[in-house]
């Protein structure tokens, strides 16, 4: 029988999937890698280490289990972290480890000097978003600037998805999705490259193909095959930024749906009926043609609560467990999840956590449900934000390795939002198989609903809603009070640290 791979790259783990062209999952496996954080505000991969290492081995465990039930993968998606920038020469050998997206805040200064040049609202206007940590220009930039000869090597450069679809089928494209999020370079109304200023920005480069997610852009080589186990010859979809491929998973594709995604960062993806800029968030297309959105991320959430089971020794359902039986409010304790600075809506590298109100009497559990509502305040302020900009986000779905009951529960709790939760919560590797099944026509886009009905919803406690509202507006006022403090710390770190 037909099976369909995905495989996703996460920021802390790789995740792959099989399903059957109904949606049917059939297996599914996870890896952990190492992130590198070289310096503050530097975030890497090294992509042949990572990124290759982890399609690999899940391939290989994928399709033995294929082999083994007399099965046969006959088309493979891809997703990953994005956007992110990989300098490659003209083969596509890495030359230096990936920059990944917001998380890495290196680029401040060419940020300031692109924003100068090109005006804000000129940006926004064309591009959909103002130039922040997030957008890839001001990395190459940096590059060019920074490691002259790199950039002077450098004749072609990836995102995780692209260079895996590369090294699988020697294709060079990247998905018009991944491109909007390529400020300011690429044009979010007309869907192409803004050649004058993707030569002013980064001259010399050879700029990939755009294409769409869902098409067909190459088939596995024999050298390919040969490492992964795929058999030579399968369509392989050009994929996308793993939020995107999650949003497909759980049908988040009309006007007024939201995916929310549970994972090392919290991601907002609100779609919208037409193009949206934002000077708070990100204005994007879809994963499929037509499509649009307005973006959030968070720089931390699931981060956070892997810091905090570090930090303890405990493990998460122990915490879990603790933090339930701690009320809501965590008996006065208030946390800032700003422990890589803040993407949207804040776009403050510098803003740092924070934990407010302790005494000797807190403990662990009292940690990590401050770490759980504080990441639940940060959604509330995104989604302000999207309905300020014009979206209308009615419908939440959540999913993600952290879409677990105590954590959607504070955040309907905190938000006022219900929420529903489909089948299948496994994520981007699950959304890169649907992609890879509408590419080969197996499937069509009004499938999924299909493949991924909503089996549950989290309804937000009423009772509870007063109190949020209290905290909700501590939380902004903490910020604001604290963010000279926390500015003059985070100069002091990069001080410490050899600078940026």
């Amino acid at each position: 029988m037909t099976l369909i791979l995905g495989i996703d790259i996460g920021t802390s783990s790789s995740k792959g999937v099989l399903t059957r062209p109904d949606g049917t999952l059939v297996a599914q496996s996870v890896r952990e890698h190492v992130t590198d954080t070289p310096y503050p505000g530097r975030v890497e991969h090294d992509a042949e280490r990572v990124w290759w290492s982890d399609l690999v081995a899940l391939a290989r465990e994928l399709t033995a289990t294929a082999a083994a039930s007399g099965e046969r993968v006959s088309a493979v998606g891809i997703s990953g972290i994005g956007p992110c920038l990989l300098p490659a020469g003209a083969a596509g050998t890495p030359l230096r480890p990936a920059i990944l997206y917001g998380v890495d805040t290196r680029a401040g200064d060419q940020i300031a000097a692109q924003t100068a040049r090109y005006g804000q609202d000129r940006i926004a206007a064309r591009c959909g978003s103002v130039l922040t940590s997030q957008a890839i220009g001001p990395k190459l930039q940096w590059l060019r600037e920074r490691e002259p000869d790199v950039y002077g090597a450098t004749s072609r450069w990836y995102m995780a998805s692209s260079w895996l679809a590369h090294r699988l089928t020697g294709a060079y494209v990247l998905d018009h999705h991944s491109a909007s999020q390529c400020t300011p370079l690429y044009d979010l109304h007309t869907h192409t490259w803004i050649e004058d200023w993707c030569e002013d920005i980064a001259p010399g480069l050879e700029w990939p193909e755009l294409v769409w997610p869902a098409d067909v852009v190459g088939e596995v080589t024999t050298a390919a095959a040969a490492e992964t186990g795929i058999p030579a010859g399968t369509p392989v979809v050009a994929g996308t930024v793993d939020a995107w491929a999650e949003a497909t998973a759980v049908g988040a594709t009309r006007p007024g749906d939201l995916m929310l995604m549970y994972g090392t960062t919290m991601f907002l993806v609100n779609f919208t009926a037409r193009p949206v800029s934002s000077t708070k968030l990100w204005g994007t297309t879809g994963a499929f043609p037509g499509t649009y959105c307005l973006a959030g991320g968070m720089a931390t959430s699931g981060a956070v609560t892997a810091w905090l089971r570090e930090l303890t020794g405990a493990d998460y359902p122990t915490l879990v467990v603790e933090a339930a039986q701690v009320p809501p409010g965590a008996e006065g304790l208030l946390m800032l999840p700003y422990f890589a600075g803040e993407r949207s809506p804040l776009f403050d590298p510098d803003a740092r956590g924070l934990v407010h109100g302790l005494t000797l009497r807190h403990g662990r559990g009292h940690l990590y449900r401050a770490a759980l509502e504080g990441t639940a305040f940060g959604v509330r302020h995104n989604l302000a934000a999207i309905i300020e900009a014009g979206g209308d986000p009615h419908r939440l779905i959540a999913v993600g390795g952290g879409a677990r009951e105590l954590w959607t529960q504070i955040v309907s709790d905190a938000t006022g939002k219900p929420q529903q939760v489909p089948r299948h919560t496994v994520g981007a590797a699950y959304g890169d198989t649907f992609l890879a099944a509408v590419g080969t026509g197996l499937a069509q886009p009004s499938d999924i609903a299909a493949w991924n009905p909503v089996e549950s919803v989290v309804e937000p406690d009423p009772s509870r809603g007063a109190l949020y509202e209290e905290l909700y507006g501590h939380y902004l006022d903490l910020y604001l009070s604290t963010r000279d403090t926390a500015h003059a710390l985070a100069a002091r770190q990069h001080t410490d640290a050899g600078g940026r």
